[in-house]
Formats: structure tokens, sequence, C-alpha cells
């Protein structure tokens, strides 16, 4: 059985940023790839160098014009900053960062990647701030904070509180979505009932992250480091995904929906019943994605009742009750897959991105689907240097964005690349005739 991989550390080296940034260029700015990807179109690279001590992150987003955003946590001695980056003109450059949390707003030690939102000019980050009362007893207590700019991202505002309760407890591994109607959802690993395992949490805003709502659990047994997700469609369903812990320390990603606006949630319903039995926290979240027509698709890190380490999809067409048979996606019998992340777009193409390891090796791949999940092409190996902690984003125009950190002693790379997808490879006309 493997063993857990712990948080983001604090190495003492230097860390450098490479952005690998395109958009709606032409498409004879492009590198061609080999004959089975030849519709397939990656972006160039842009560089900027961090003079820090650690860097975590990035977390990525791209609109319709091609403008990419950015945030990530810098750490340089015994200082935390959130950063935030955007594009001046499709394809970039980034421009410069600026700081996401105030000088006397302390991101947790154990910070990971800030959630991150994108709407015109409003910018939304969500992150974990070390609790003002916490105590060494209680070494892992956080505010879970909202970061909001209106003016693109040249500024952000002292951040507001997203957990409605003042314990000096965990408030963190949170996601962030927004619905087509403009409410912001949050998802959050919440330990405020005291009970042995924490709970999911949610809330909402409804007035552009001026205020919170009042938060509710969603469920009990919440795995207690496998970040939430969060997901919302087309009709208005809020989906949110997270690993729960059942008898006998079997550990299940599970969903639950809301129909209503994400006031009330469902029961939540087990995606791959993968019967893995595991006696900590794997630290591997789930990821989520909803097409125009409403499919719901989940990829999930599981090593089963057999113990073998898979990275799986499956898909669900009636809003999250029932799931399709699941799908493995990585092929190599020579690696350890790790740590899936997927986007998906309205035409139902799904990019999904994870880690390959090897004793030696530690590898970002990516495969992707042009007929709703039905296939996948060859994972193809997008990295230099030893890479971990994948990220990916895509918008309305098939144009996805890959993130990920490298190693290349001594220092730490972030690297983003931008990937046009080909057109997807199915009929519309058949899928509104039979349904999703």
């Amino acid at each position: 059985m493997r063993k857990p991989i712990a948080n983001p550390g604090r190495p003492h080296l230097l860390c450098v940023m490479v952005v690998a940034l395109a958009a709606t260029w032409p498409a004879s700015l492009f590198s061609a790839e080999s004959p089975a990807d030849s519709s397939l179109t990656l972006g160039a690279k842009h560089t900027t160098i961090h003079h820090v001590k650690g860097v975590v992150g990035p977390s990525v987003h791209i609109d319709d014009q091609g403008m990419i955003s950015a945030t990530w946590v810098e750490e340089d001695k015994d200082t935390r900053t959130i950063l935030f980056a955007r594009s001046k003109t499709p394809g970039g450059p980034l421009g410069t960062p600026v700081s996401v949390n105030q000088p006397a707003e302390s991101p947790y030690y154990r910070q990971e990647s800030p959630a991150l939102i994108v709407h015109g000019q409003d910018i939304f980050v969500t992150w974990s701030k070390t609790h003002p009362k916490m105590t060494p007893d209680k070494p892992f207590s956080g505010e879970l904070r909202l970061s909001r700019s209106s003016d693109g991202g040249r500024s952000f505002g002292p951040s507001t509180l997203v957990n409605d309760d003042d314990q000096v407890i965990q408030h963190t591994f949170d996601a962030m979505q927004a619905a087509p109607d403009g409410v912001l959802h949050f998802a959050w690993i919440d330990g405020r009932e005291g009970k042995k395992e924490p709970g999911t949490f949610v809330a909402r805003s409804t007035d552009q992250g001026r205020t919170i709502t009042k938060n509710f659990k969603v469920d009990d047994n919440t795995c207690v480091c496998c970040r939430t997700s969060i997901a919302t469609s087309a009709d208005g369903v809020v989906y949110v995904a997270w690993r729960k812990i059942f008898d006998g320390n079997i550990r299940e990603t599970v969903v639950s929906r809301s129909t209503d606006g994400g006031q009330t949630f469902s029961a939540p319903v087990v995606v791959g019943n993968d019967r893995w039995v595991y006696q900590a926290c794997p630290h591997r979240p789930a990821s989520l994605g909803v097409d125009r027509w409403g499919r719901l698709y989940v990829v999930w890190y599981t090593e089963g009742a057999d113990e073998t380490p898979a990275i799986y999809l499956a898909y669900s067409d009636d809003h999250g009750k029932t799931f399709s048979e699941k799908k493995q996606l990585n092929r190599s019998k020579g690696t350890f897959p790790d740590h899936p992340q997927m986007a998906v777009d309205l035409q139902g193409r799904v990019v999904v991105i994870w880690e390959e390891q090897s004793p030696v090796r530690r590898e970002i791949v990516m495969s992707h689907s042009l007929d709703r999940g039905e296939s996948f092409t060859q994972p193809k190996k997008l990295n230099e240097k030893q890479g971990q902690t994948p990220t990916i984003a895509v918008n309305h125009q098939g144009m996805v964005v890959m993130g990920w950190k490298e190693h290349a002693m001594p220092s730490h790379r972030l690297v983003v690349q931008t990937m046009q997808l080909p057109a997807a490879s199915y009929a519309e006309a058949e899928i509104g005739a039979n349904g999703p």
C-alpha cells in the first residue's frame, strides 16, 4: 500500500516560474504534434523568475478572449504571499503579479493552491488564513477567506471570512465555482462539530462575494485532506465531490447534488465502488466537470480493493443519481498515476492531466476525449523536469490551460501551457434526438 504524499513543504531553494502561454493565435504559430495527435496544437512558453524560498500552485483560468490568469503562493523567509497575475493580451505574457492577501493576513502554512474564479473584471480567490488564535496543540487551525478584485486583478481588498463559526479548527481544502447566474458556491472540509472525522460544508455568495450565506453541512465522515470539488451545470444544478470514509476505513469518492441553487443537497452517491481500504487520508482529490447537455464527469484516484493505483473517469446522465462504469485512463505499466485533474467544455470535450511516478521520475501527462468521455487519446508527456500537482482549465472555444510544478535543482518551476482542442467527434443532432 502506498503512503500518503504530504502537503507541499518549505524548500530553501530558488524558485523559477515558467509560464507557457498561447491563446487564439493562428495555427501556424503552434508546434506540430506526433501523427497520432496531428490535430492537437500546443502553445509557446513564457518564463518569469521568482527568487523566493518556496512556491505552491498555480491555479489557472483562461477566458473566452484568451486572457490567462494565474494565482499561486510564494514563501520568502517567514512570509507567505498569495499572488495573482493576468495577461494583458491574448496568450500572454502574464502581467506584473499583485498581492491577494493583505500584509496582516498570513496564509496558513500548509496552504494549497488558492482556488480561482474569473468573471470579467471580478476576480475571486479563496485561501486558508492562519487562525489568529492558533495554539501549538491546534496546529492545523485556519480560517477560510475570500479575496475579491473588481478591477481585473490590479488590486485586492481585505478578505471576507467564509466560515461562520469562530472555532480554532480546520477550515480548508476548499473549492469554489461560479454558477451561470453569477452565484458563487464554496465547499470545504470543516471540523467544527468536534467529531473524529470532519464534515463537508458549503456556503454561497449572491452579491459578488461581498457577503457569505450561513454555512451548512452536507455530510459527515469526510476524508480529512482530500480537497473538495465543485461543478455547476447550465440548468442550475450544483455538484460537490469529496472522499468519504465508510465503515472499515473504506474510502470512496462521492458526489452530492443541489437542485435549488445550493440551498440543500442530496445524500452522497458513491461514484466508483472502489472498496479501497486505507488507514489514513491519501491527500488526492477528485475533479468534476459538466457539459451543456448536463452530463456530469468525475475523475479520481483510487487503489481499489487490490491496492493498484489507478486514475478513473465515470459520468452521469441523471444529475448524479447513478454513474456509468468507470474507465481507467492511465496506461503505463511501470509508473504510479497520481493527482488527476480535469477540464470539460460545453461541447463535451474532456481533458485530464495527472502525474506518472517511477522510482526516478515524476512526469506530467495529459489525455483528452472528443466524444464526451467515451474514448481517450494515449497519454502525452508534458513536463521537462520532475513534475507534480497538475492543474487545468478550459474556455468555451476549447482552449485549454494546463499547469504544474517542476523540480529542477536548485530551483522550482511553475509551468503553464495552453492547447487548442480539435473539434468534437460526435453528432449534436443525435444527442438532441436521443438525450445525453
